[in-house]
């Protein structure tokens, strides 16, 4: 029988200005990855967001990015892996105070943007943040992208890691995502995407940009919730993997 998580990055919104679809989205997902106030949220929006999982029982992870509200978190910055291993371990602890004052508990860890894609290929940054999950509680589930230095790095700390594959994403024949710098980096269509992540979990391929196919392990589904469409996207995914004979389950 296939198994599958479905995780949506969530608490996005801040301050005045609203993102995504939190509460609708969840509906169709199994885990949340929540903001921590680095590249989006802040202490109002987490708070909200976590009372909302809480109340859908959709399970809770820290979404710790880099240090760049005005770009989201997805411009490379140049930091140590002692930077990003102090900026992991402050935005889990955040997040943590909130989840613990709801009576929750935290499931895993997701880095974000790019922290998530420096983290995939660079192996001292991947060590790092892995210890700082570890250090904090190592108990947690470290998210990271299918065959990256992430999940490496989280498996041999120790860690039970979590192995992601991208819903509306494309590959690259090296097994990263298309930059979104790039044309083509998106699926927009919802079919192709159901398409997509039915073979990756089923078949455990994914067919890159350059028209090879791409081994990879799917242990996690990511949709993203700031689309102009993602509460479309998100139900037609969880149906036709339903159909497929997918369960989509969360880990817990």
């Amino acid at each position: 029988m296939n198994v599958v998580d479905l995780n949506c990055d969530l608490g996005e919104s801040f301050g005045a200005y609203r993102m995504g679809n939190d509460k609708e989205i969840l509906e169709y997902v199994t885990s949340a990855n929540v903001a921590c106030g680095f590249h989006a949220g802040d202490p109002t929006v987490m708070r909200k967001t976590v009372q909302l999982a809480l109340e859908k029982d959709v399970r809770i992870g820290a979404h710790p990015g880099l240090p760049d509200l005005m770009g989201f978190g997805r411009r490379n910055m140049k930091i140590t892996p002692q930077e990003a291993y102090d900026i992991v371990v402050y935005q889990i602890g955040a997040l943590h105070g909130f989840i613990q004052s709801e009576g929750g508990s935290m499931q895993h860890v997701k880095p974000h943007g790019a922290l998530y894609n420096m983290a995939a290929q660079d192996e001292a940054l991947s060590v790092a943040i892995a210890e700082a999950v570890y250090k904090v509680n190592p108990e947690l589930i470290l998210f990271g992208l299918s065959g990256s230095e992430l999940i490496r790095a989280g498996e041999a700390a120790g860690l039970r890691t979590a192995s992601e594959v991208f819903a509306d994403r494309t590959y690259q024949q090296d097994g990263s995502l298309t930059s979104r710098m790039e044309k083509h980096a998106l699926l927009e269509n919802d079919r192709d995407a159901a398409a997509q992540v039915i073979r990756m979990v089923k078949e455990g391929k994914v067919l890159s940009q350059q028209g090879s196919d791409v081994s990879l392990r799917a242990d996690t589904i990511c949709i993203h919730g700031d689309g102009a469409h993602a509460l479309a996207f998100a139900r037609h995914v969880k149906k036709s993997l339903e159909l497929s004979e997918i369960t989509v389950k969360s880990f817990s």
